[in-house]
C-alpha cells in the first residue's frame, strides 16, 4: 500500500467512523458551507490555557467530516498555543505549502492532497475554523 492509498484508507476510516462526534454543552460555533451542504458545529473545553476536550457534530462531504474527526482528535488535550501552531501548520499544508512540520500534523497530514482541488478547500477547512472562533472568543472555565 502505498502512501496516498494510505491517506485515502485513513479518510475514509475517519468519515465513516468518526471520533469524538457528538457535542456535550461546551462553548461551540457552527458553520455551514451554502455550497455543498457541509454543517458542523466544534465545541472545546478549555480550561487554564489548555484545551481539554474537542467535539463535532454536522454532516457533510467525507473531506468534512474526516477533517472535523481528524482535528478533534488532534488538538484534544493541548495547550492552546500547541493548538494554534497546529492550525497554522493544517492551513499551510492545504495551501500547498510542502515546507511542514510533519510531525505536529500526524493524521491530518492526510489530507494534503485537498491542496490539489481549490474547490474542497472549504471542506476541508471549515471545522478548523469552527474552532479557531471558540478559541478566539477564549471561553475558559
Amino acid at each position: 500500500m502505498n502512501l496516498d492509498q494510505l491517506y485515502r484508507s485513513l479518510i475514509t476510516d475517519h468519515a465513516k467512523n468518526p471520533r469524538r462526534k457528538g457535542l456535550k454543552g461546551y462553548p461551540s460555533c457552527h458553520l455551514r458551507n451554502p455550497s455543498c451542504g457541509d454543517e458542523i458545529t466544534i465545541e472545546a473545553l478549555v480550561e487554564k490555557g489548555k484545551v481539554r476536550e474537542v467535539n463535532h457534530d454536522g454532516h457533510g462531504c467525507s473531506i468534512c467530516c474526516a477533517s472535523a474527526s481528524i482535528l478533534c482528535e488532534l488538538t484534544s488535550g493541548k495547550s492552546k498555543e500547541e493548538v494554534d501552531k497546529i492550525i497554522h501548520e493544517y492551513y499551510k499544508m492545504i495551501q500547498g505549502d510542502e515546507n511542514l512540520d510533519e510531525e505536529l500534523l500526524e493524521d491530518a497530514l492526510a489530507l494534503h492532497g485537498v491542496a490539489q482541488f481549490p474547490a474542497r478547500t472549504k471542506c476541508a477547512t471549515i471545522s478548523w475554523k469552527a474552532l479557531e472562533e471558540v478559541l478566539g472568543e477564549n471561553h475558559e472555565s
